[in-house]
């Protein structure tokens, strides 16, 4: 990208957020999206966090659990996408939540983040989104713990290679991948996803976990 076409996209650019909430929780043993954390479930945190950045529209993936997930939700803003596939895994629903974003036509962008992120907040999203509308990157990831990873904002050119995942493969062989197409945010916080009922007694006991 030139850096008038950077000129041109600075403060501009339409970004759509996805928050990935579909998954049936297996080594968790419950859905780990309606586990309670600082007075709210985790998906709801996620959903307020989202809801509450600067984007320009936001949508929320579901599948397992599905009637319970929305419905803490409450009053927000996100659209839901049923993805009747959750069981394939976590590329699956980035593949539903794509397709959907991209048929309706006018997003330059997508900030993908997960429901079981509970640390992440507002503060990072916008981060995240500044720097895209700002920048020449292509792909904006969050840092943490030697690496990066989602919360990340993926320019459009980079919507097939999101919607052709497949099975439990996320978008982190993408970041890897991106070389200097990519850009990055520290978020140490980020860290911490709840995976098993030991990563959810970490962040209860304020240890938090990875």
């Amino acid at each position: 990208m030139s850096p008038s076409d950077a000129l041109e996209r600075t403060g501009t650019a339409r970004v759509a957020g996805l928050l990935l909430a579909a998954g049936g929780s297996e080594r968790m043993g419950s859905p780990k999206q309606l586990l309670q954390f600082g007075g709210a479930s985790l998906v709801q945190r996620a959903a307020a966090a989202l809801h509450a950045c600067r984007c320009d529209a936001c949508f929320v993936v579901v599948g397992a659990h599905r009637h319970e997930v929305v419905a803490e939700l409450g009053d927000l803003l996100l659209e839901t996408i049923p993805n009747p596939g959750w069981e394939e895994g976590i590329g699956s629903s980035i593949r539903c939540g794509v397709q959907t974003i991209s048929a309706r036509g006018d997003f330059d962008a997508i900030l993908l983040s997960l429901a079981d992120q509970p640390l992440v907040s507002r503060e990072q999203l916008d981060r995240l989104l500044a720097s895209f509308r700002t920048g020449d990157a292509d792909i904006v990831a969050s840092r943490y713990a030697g690496t990066v990873g989602v919360p990340a904002v993926f320019g459009r050119a980079h919507f097939a290679a999101l919607a052709a995942l497949r099975g439990n493969r996320g978008a982190k062989a993408l970041l890897e991948a991106a070389g200097p197409d990519l850009a990055s945010v520290a978020f140490e916080p980020a860290a911490t996803d709840i995976d098993t009922p030991q990563d959810f007694e970490r962040l209860s006991r304020g240890r938090g976990c990875s």
